[in-house]
């Protein structure tokens, strides 16, 4: 999970780019920032797959395909 203070500052830097426009060292310092956050994003939705389980009306494992075998190679990583 990304620092308060980063969100803040993607927060101010996205402010100060309606207002005002970025300098190069800004830019580059949101674009650092804003793919640190998606990372976490990507990751923390990974992990919210690897525990999922879809099960229809009549009780049956739906789970999708892809979604197993993301599950799969979990389940060997910890062995």
């Amino acid at each position: 999970m990304l620092s308060k203070d980063k969100l803040n500052r993607i927060n101010e830097l996205a402010k100060k780019a309606k207002e005002t426009g970025l300098t190069t060292a800004e830019q580059k310092e949101q674009q650092r920032l804003r793919e640190e956050y998606l990372s976490n994003v990507r990751s923390s939705f990974k992990n919210q797959l690897k525990t999922m389980t879809v099960i229809d009306p009549r009780g049956n494992d739906v789970t999708p395909a892809k979604v197993r075998e993301l599950q799969q190679k979990e389940a060997k990583k910890k062995k």
